[in-house]
């Protein structure tokens, strides 16, 4: 089956994990995909921003940005017309993206059916972290983008009640979360490329781009403590707040029980999550599906992470992690000396960790033969 797949990323970082798997899968599936996509360069480092993207919003007025954003479109449905036309795809698939409604009028003009991937509201994002300057006009795309896709796959059920409450139809909803690469995280335990001796330590791990409300600095100052002498931190990214936790670590007296990689490789990622024993998720929007939360249940980690709707829709409390009362920094510290003190309850809730995988189905494959099903009931 051909498939036409529409995104707007331009940059390689968490959203084009995504991206990349399902377009995997869905390969694997035995589907021809026709991707119209901004194009990024072979080389280009995971983690990087989006080129020319990320230096018209530096130097642009907003809300010329936004118009631009939205001119894009108009080129976007060219694109998709011509692949339309000349290679006759059975149904078009979206990674939604605020001032981008060309799949829309594809849909629309060729009478496709259109599957929309929903991952974040992003009017209510960006105007909480950026702003937007086009309010009315960018809160009309969301809902014009979402009310005429003929299926919306949200994350979590917490992000498809914003799309309910756009008036889209319950039966044109679908929650799909994000998944794991199968053969990637449920192999054969990998080397830990981690070239420090941890075999009578227990090793608290943070993968991700790290900033201040992620509360790092904690963790830094529990190493300090006499009875948490066997604690050892890896923290797999980079981020911010990186050189303040550096100089903290020194400042203690603990830099050799801190070791902070940087950015990794994406396909490096499985390895560098094996030396860890307690996988950390101190903070997470309200709607959000994280990757690296179901990618440590795949490796079986103990996970400490907050009691939120979005994330009880995958972990229940002392049974595969330890749920915490978000922004409750003395809880998340609790959760974490007990999993270190316990080895019993780390052993426990490590086996059901990775148990969820299945129970759940949480993995690209399993998505990918849903959103074809769901597909074929529109065509």
């Amino acid at each position: 089956m051909k498939i036409l797949y529409h995104h707007r990323v331009a940059s390689k970082d968490g959203q084009f994990v995504h991206i990349e798997e399902i377009i995997k899968s869905l390969k694997k599936h035995g589907h021809e995909i026709l991707l119209v996509a901004p194009s990024m360069g072979e080389n280009q480092d995971f983690g990087g921003d989006g080129g020319i993207v990320a230096k018209l919003k530096a130097k642009l007025p907003q809300w010329l940005y936004e118009v631009v954003e939205f001119s894009y479109s108009f080129y976007t449905f060219l694109k998709l017309a011509k692949t339309i036309v000349k290679d006759k795809p059975v149904f078009i698939y979206e990674r939604y993206n605020l001032f981008n409604p060309a799949g829309i009028w594809a849909k629309k003009i060729f009478k496709l059916p259109l599957i929309l991937e929903v991952n974040a509201p992003l009017f209510e994002e960006r105007s909480k972290y950026d702003g937007i300057s086009l309010k009315g006009f960018a809160k009309w795309t969301e809902n014009y983008t979402w009310r005429n896709a003929d299926m919306v796959l949200p994350v979590t059920n917490v992000l498809a009640e914003h799309i309910r409450s756009a008036g889209v139809k319950e039966d044109n909803i679908e929650v799909i979360a994000n998944g794991i690469n199968t053969d990637a995280f449920l192999g054969e335990p990998l080397p830990s490329p981690l070239l420090i001796n941890t075999d009578n330590k227990v090793v608290i791990g943070f993968v991700g781009f790290c900033r201040e409300w992620h509360g790092l600095d904690k963790i830094v100052r529990l190493l300090t403590m006499s009875e948490n002498q066997n604690l050892f931190f890896l923290i797999v990214g980079d981020g911010p707040v990186i050189p303040s936790i550096k100089d903290l670590a020194k400042e203690l007296g603990v830099e050799k029980r801190v070791h902070i990689t940087g950015l990794v490789e994406r396909d490096d990622m499985p390895a560098w999550l094996e030396p860890m024993d307690i996988a950390l998720q101190p903070a997470v929007v309200p709607y959000a599906s994280p990757l690296k939360m179901i990618e440590y249940l795949a490796k079986g980690k103990a996970i400490v992470a907050p009691s939120q709707p979005n994330i009880k829709e995958l972990l229940i409390d002392e049974e595969n992690a330890l749920l915490f009362e978000a922004e409750e920094n003395e809880q998340f510290i609790s959760c974490i000396q007990r999993l270190a003190a316990d080895d019993e309850l780390r052993s426990r809730l490590s086996a059901n960790a990775k148990a969820t995988i299945e129970h759940l189905n949480l993995t690209w494959d399993e998505n990918a033969e849903r959103i074809v099903n769901l597909a074929i009931k529109k065509v």
